[in-house]
């Protein structure tokens, strides 16, 4: 008999089970808790850990939660599906997890898959509030699920990069740089000056504390090996949704999306990238499928056994770094944005130094130059920080565009071929059905309404703007190039003279040096 019909679907399996979330308010988070209720829709209830707002009640908070217009598809077809979210006030860098008892009692007694999300992704934070937040806070999570009474799955959502400094990330565990806890103690009892400057000697090769805590957390998880069945997940860059729930659909300013925007505005200008490359992109949708059916794996597994699941693309199946911006460009140029501070003609560069030089003239100086003009017309200068901001964020994410990696993926592709034929069609990761030319598009176009709040009916005015901005960014290159000619011209003679001296100074360096290597040759000659 067929193993696939053996199986339970991935929505009988979820079948009449509670599920706790953590992060659930983030990008990824939302993603989950929608596909969750649209496609397994038997299950019994969502807990979903939220921080609490100040001025605003727990029951306000809920409401605000489920009216995002992620769900209303649910609200159309089924609304009543909405009434399984319940909402737990809580925040996962607390101890206890900020749970009063009552609440706790409830998820001891009736969790059986818990999904933990919750994570910090600025990948400048410091180290003890990355610590605390990623590692910690992972800890308080893995203590909470240890006294459920009917935990089937815990689920680790971690990243790709947990392990930089490595060329090719296996789906296994990895020693961490140091003792998660014996970390996690250190930072509780360092001040944050001491603990800055240690930093660096901690991260042992690793770019940031995101890095740097995601390797501590895995390893964490890991000692909970054949105490708690744990599956760990590790998508790679998450970008917009392919299709679920709405075609690039993207929320947060995160790596790639930030630059894109900062590129379509005019302000970035050059970015320190290898163009051959792989992008490591996978959409949001894209990795909550491969996460729920990794859920429903793990939890049909009786081993407690922990278990990793790589979701990454297959380096042939991904556009290079080139593609991606070359593309995104053409599609920028057709659907422009509203406001742009320059044209937006930036590209990428190989060389390093290069790069900085463009940064310098092209960033800081035009910078350096409109702030001035805004402190005359009496106006508040802005630029220059905005560029300071954006050249951090690049520095930060030159790290990972300037270097290759290679991540094995068979567990993520056994577990396609253990799916059914409906399971595969409602849960699909499969990456060879991904248009990327039509999903780069939906992406630049979601990132302008959703993000960016533009609706359709103004790209003819935002046409009309990138017109002009080119226009004029041709002709201050014309300007640029007639200045530097006619500073030719008008400072030639000075040129030629320098260029003489200089020729002058280096042949007479020559000649006496060529003299007193002769002299020296003859001197011993004699003996």
């Amino acid at each position: 008999m067929d193993e696939k019909s053996v199986l339970p679907s991935i929505p009988e399996w979820f079948s009449g089970k509670s599920i706790f979330i953590t992060g659930a308010t983030g990008f990824m988070g939302k993603v989950l808790v929608e596909k969750l209720l649209r496609d397994c829709p038997d299950l019994t209830q969502l807990y979903l850990l939220i921080r609490p707002k100040r001025g605003m009640e727990p029951t306000q908070r809920r409401e605000d939660y489920i009216n995002h217009f992620i769900f209303d598809s649910i609200r159309k077809s089924d609304a009543k599906q909405l009434q399984k979210i319940k909402t737990i006030k809580g925040d996962v860098s607390l101890d206890g997890l900020g749970i009063d008892l009552g609440e706790r009692s409830a998820l001891i007694a009736n969790v059986e898959v818990v999904f933990h999300c919750a994570a910090n992704v600025r990948f400048d934070q410091p180290l003890k509030d990355a610590v605390n937040l990623n590692t910690l806070g992972t800890n308080r999570v893995l203590k909470l699920a240890e006294e459920m009474t009917f935990l089937k799955v815990f689920v680790h959502v971690s990243t790709a990069y947990c392990q930089c400094n490595e060329d090719v990330l296996e789906e296994r565990g990895y020693e961490a740089p140091h003792n998660p806890l014996g970390i996690a103690k250190m930072t509780q009892l360092l001040d944050d000056e001491i603990l800055s400057m240690i930093t660096p000697k901690l991260l042992k090769g690793l770019p940031n504390t995101y890095a740097y805590t995601k390797a501590l957390t895995e390893d964490l998880v890991s000692s909970y090996d054949n105490r708690l069945p744990i599956v760990i997940t590790r998508p790679s860059i998450v970008t917009a949704a392919w299709k679920e729930p709405h075609p690039g659909w993207i929320e947060g300013l995160n790596g790639p999306t930030g630059l894109m925007i900062g590129a379509a505005r005019g302000v970035v200008r050059s970015m320190h990238c290898n163009p051959d490359f792989p992008a490591d992109v996978i959409p949001v949708d894209t990795a909550i499928n491969a996460i729920v059916a990794a859920a429903w794996e793990r939890g049909m597994n009786e081993t407690k056994k922990i278990q990793y699941c790589n979701i990454t693309l297959p380096h042939e199946k991904q556009m290079t770094w080139g593609e991606s911006v070359e593309r995104g460009k053409e599609f920028f140029y057709k659907n422009p944005l509203c406001f742009s501070l320059w044209y937006p003609a930036g590209s990428i560069k190989s060389n390093y130094f290069h790069h900085i030089f463009c940064v310098i003239f092209f960033h800081f100086l035009p910078a350096y130059f409109i702030d001035a003009l805004l402190v005359i017309l009496r106006k508040k200068p802005f630029l220059v920080q905005v560029q300071k901001r954006v050249s951090q964020g690049l520095k930060v994410l030159q790290y990972y565009t300037t270097r290759n990696w290679v991540f094995k993926n068979d567990n993520m592709m056994k577990l396609h071929s253990l799916m059914n034929h409906r399971d595969r069609e409602r849960f699909n990761f499969n990456v060879d059905e991904i248009n990327w030319n039509d999903y780069l598009g939906n992406y630049i176009l979601g990132a302008r309404h959703f993000l960016l709040k533009e609706k359709p009916e103004t790209l003819p005015s935002a046409r009309r703007l990138l017109r002009r901005l080119y226009l004029l960014d041709k002709f201050v290159h014309i300007m640029f190039y007639v200045l530097i000619l006619w500073m030719f011209y008008s400072y030639w003679d000075t040129i030629l003279y320098s260029f003489e001296a200089i020729f002058d100074v280096a042949q007479n360096y020559i000649s006496q040096r060529d003299f007193r290597i002769f002299f020296l040759q003859n001197k011993y000659s004699t003996f």
